[in-house]
């Protein structure tokens, strides 16, 4: 053969010159590149230097971990309460993610009182659902807003219950009895 195939002994276009010249790729089997690399040679050989690897006497200066108060309150919040059954929009500019707006909500809190992290950490889950914003700890089942609509704390079977005192004092006092039929939801007979 014509030489090592090393690159650091000769060009790619030395290498094939002389490939043809010994005849092992005939010349309708040279590169495309060869004939204008031929007519427009470059000022200087491309040759590759190897870069030389030093010890070096200096030893890798190791970043130190970057952490803000607040990181301490995510990370009790996301192992708390998760990432929450929203994913985060970033779609939108002026997204606030429930994280944050726990951070916000803390640390203003924090300002105005002198409590316990723990005590803190719970008033501040408080601040937030009454804001309208329900947060759900992991493995436990959901946390209820407290309403303050008394309408919305009846159970089913409380508001049936008072229809029908509601319907049988209506009946009492109705002339015509036949026109309202009540239904008894105990036996589901009705009654006239």
């Amino acid at each position: 053969m014509a030489g090592s195939r090393l690159e650091k002994f000769g060009t790619v276009f030395t290498r094939v010159r002389d490939l043809m010249r010994s005849g092992v790729i005939q010349p309708a089997e040279k590169p495309i590149w060869y004939d204008v690399f031929q007519a427009f040679p470059p000022r200087r050989d491309p040759l590759h230097v190897k870069p030389r690897t030093r010890a070096s006497s200096k030893k890798q200066e190791t970043m130190p971990d970057i952490f803000y108060r607040e990181d301490a309150i995510r990370a009790k919040f996301y192992e708390q309460y998760g990432v929450g059954p929203r994913a985060l929009d970033l779609t939108k500019s002026t997204f606030v993610s429930t994280c944050q707006r726990f951070v916000d909500k803390y640390t203003e809190l924090q300002s105005h009182r002198e409590l316990e992290e723990s005590a803190l950490f719970e008033e501040t889950g408080k601040a937030l659902l009454s804001e309208g914003i329900v947060l759900r700890r992991r493995g436990a089942p959901p946390v209820s807003a407290e309403s303050k609509d008394p309408v919305l704390k009846l159970k089913l079977t409380d508001m049936l219950a008072e229809q029908q005192s509601v319907g049988s004092h209506n009946k009492e006092t109705m002339e015509d009895p036949t026109q309202t039929k009540l239904i008894d939801p105990s036996n589901s007979n009705t009654i006239s």
